[in-house]
């Protein structure tokens, strides 16, 4: 036993000492910015490398909840789509997922996320989650997993995923919602109880993603419960999960 006290103080602390503010490398993915002034040729050409018909023209577009951030757009648009490395993109409206030419990504934050007193009443001190993942490939389900280990460690924030959705506070759902996953999808959000929270994780859950037309979905749970909160990648990284919730609920 006291060899296990030693090892942990041999440790530290090994957490991130301060999510909010923490960068990643230059190479993440992350926020797009678009400047359709430096490409001279026809858009269609951009638009039509997209696998999950992202990118739209008039006026040029990424729609964040759809897409799954391959890199093609930005490597045929002669620097006219730049990813950048900035992991906060989580928003409350599936409206505001949309970026268009010009836009910052200050400008895009002020407008994404507004933290509501009632929210943070009832959900800021202890905020329990049920992931299910409906159909998804457990790229998302990993980066949610991963929130909760020692790098990134959630739980410091009374933020944890339980087991079962009688013990939660709110659904997180990840994947397009195949049409076997779609009963337990409803059955698990049923068992939670009033008030809880939806939110979709990755581009499968908001948008069905490279799935979306597909005869194996069934999304129609979607139409009849309000997302609270949207976190967009493919998969997101922990921070963007993180993050998001944490200003969702006021504590960022």
């Amino acid at each position: 036993m006291l060899d296990l006290f030693r090892l942990r103080m041999k440790h530290g602390n090994q957490a991130i000492p301060d999510v909010t503010s923490a960068e990643l490398m230059e190479t993440h993915r992350g926020f797009p910015v678009i400047d359709e002034s430096k490409y001279s040729g026809d858009w269609r050409k951009i638009t039509d490398v997209c696998p999950s018909g992202a990118i739209k023209m008039n006026p040029i577009s990424i729609d964040l909840g759809k897409c799954v951030f391959c890199g093609e757009c930005e490597r045929v648009s002669d620097g006219a789509i730049k990813f950048t490395n900035k992991h906060k993109t989580g928003s409350i409206e599936r409206d505001h997922l949309i970026v268009y030419s010009g836009e910052s990504h200050e400008a895009y934050r002020e407008k994404a996320i507004e933290a509501r007193k009632e929210i943070r009443r009832l959900f800021g001190h202890s905020l329990k989650l049920r992931q299910v993942s409906a159909g998804g490939c457990n790229g998302c389900e990993m980066e949610l997993n991963a929130c909760s280990n020692v790098n990134f460690d959630m739980g410091r924030f009374g933020i944890d995923f339980v087991a079962s959705p009688r013990h939660a506070d709110g659904i997180v759902i990840t994947g397009p919602i195949t049409k076997n996953m779609a009963p337990a999808l409803r059955d698990a959000y049923n068992s939670i109880g009033d008030p809880k929270i939806v939110i979709a994780v990755g581009a499968c859950a908001i948008s069905a993603g490279v799935f979306s037309g597909s005869g194996k979905l069934n999304r129609s749970f979607l139409e009849e419960i309000k997302i609270d909160l949207f976190v967009p990648g493919c998969p997101p990284h922990p921070l963007t999960f993180v993050n998001a919730v944490l200003e969702f609920i006021g504590m960022a």
